[in-house]
């Protein structure tokens, strides 16, 4: 398992091979949650990390912005560890069927 401080060291790992799946918030210090998928988007290396995004904000224009980036899954925040774990199992079985607020 790795942790990123910011988004800037998430794209770093993501883009040395060593990452098998990302948890993401959006909000992040340095590069945003948005901006990582706006990157990974743009980088055809990348997509195929599945990704969980978790997010306190449910407003309609985010999770737009959230599943034009082909996200795996969304987590409202706040969620507990059994829901993140489930989500992370399902996600790294199959990583392109998108689940919505797996919660």
């Amino acid at each position: 398992m790795l942790e990123a401080r910011n988004g800037r060291e998430a794209l770093t790992s993501m883009r040395a091979g060593s990452v098998d799946l990302v948890v993401l918030d959006l909000v992040m210090p340095e590069v945003s949650g948005l901006d990582v998928l706006r990157e990974r988007a743009a980088d055809p290396s990348l997509l195929r990390i599945p990704m969980i995004v978790v997010s306190a904000s449910n407003t309609g224009k985010v999770l737009a912005d959230v599943l034009d980036k082909r996200v795996s899954a969304v987590i409202a925040k706040p969620f507990d560890l059994d829901t993140l774990l489930t989500t992370v199992a399902k996600c790294l079985e199959h990583p392109n069927v998108l689940a919505l607020d797996a919660a």
